[in-house]
């Protein structure tokens, strides 16, 4: 395997997706690999899933993987949006067995943390100081933390509590598909879940990402906060970046 080169797969609540990622550009090498999510989302079962997608690609090096959970040493510790079968899962134990590699040779992460050590590396935060929080809003909401450029990992930022709600239950992008609401209408819940956020952390930039990030000039200019806010870069590639990015050894 080429030192410039890594594979990435991203675990997401209704994909999974993976593909060769150009770690000095940060840029897919093709078209990524995406499977839907199985239903249930059981660790054996998306651990096929990942197997799968590896394997069609011939991919043998080593191999980052994101999980929506909370990840130390390799053990998933959460479960947010996937099923609660991998709260206490040795997660890199697990896709090694199934990837026919040596655990030292998978990378697990939280995705949110994935997505965040892509833009600071390739995106939207390459070479900003201070604390920086990437969020991503899709099925909830994610969040990563950067001080001067190091992750600060297993942040859980969308479970902030406003006004006495759980802050992705208001202001993630499902909310505003199930409830068909404009981005007029969304942006408000976005401001609210921000200036909770800003009150707590003060953060010098933040970077919106998730899908609706490919969005951004419909929704960004109707927020109302005191922090910069910017699109991600990378959209939805980010997770396999940064997954990539960090079974390669390269961490903020």
């Amino acid at each position: 395997m080429s030192a410039t080169r890594g594979f990435g797969v991203d675990i997401g609540g209704s994909g999974i997706k993976g593909c060769v990622v150009d770690l000095e550009t940060g840029v897919l090498e093709g078209e990524r690999l995406r499977i839907p999510t199985p239903q249930p989302s059981t660790p054996e079962a998306v651990a096929e899933v990942v197997a799968e997608i590896v394997g069609k690609f011939g991919w043998e090096g080593p191999v980052g993987v994101t999980l929506p959970c909370v990840v130390k040493r390799g053990v998933a510790h959460s479960a947010a949006n996937v099923d609660p079968g991998w709260i206490g899962t040795d997660a890199a134990a697990l896709f090694a067995g199934k990837l026919g590699r040596a655990t030292s040779e998978v990378v697990v992460l939280n995705d949110a943390d994935a997505a965040g050590l892509a833009e600071m590396r390739f995106g939207a935060g390459l070479g900003k100081d201070g604390t920086v929080v990437l969020l991503t809003f899709g099925t909830g909401i994610g969040s990563a933390v950067f001080l001067d450029g190091k992750l600060v990992p297993n942040t859980e930022f969308g479970h902030l509590e406003v006004d006495g709600h759980d802050a992705e239950k208001q202001a993630a992008a499902s909310v505003k598909e199930d409830l068909d609401l404009s981005w007029e209408e969304w942006a408000p819940r976005v401001t609210r879940y921000l200036r909770v956020l800003e009150d707590l952390v003060w953060p010098d930039l933040v970077i919106a990402g998730g899908g609706v990030s490919k969005k951004a000039h419909k929704w960004l200019p109707l927020l109302e906060v005191r922090t910069e806010v910017v699109a991600a870069t990378l959209k939805n590639d980010a997770g396999i970046v940064g997954a990539a990015s960090a079974a390669a050894g390269l961490r903020g």
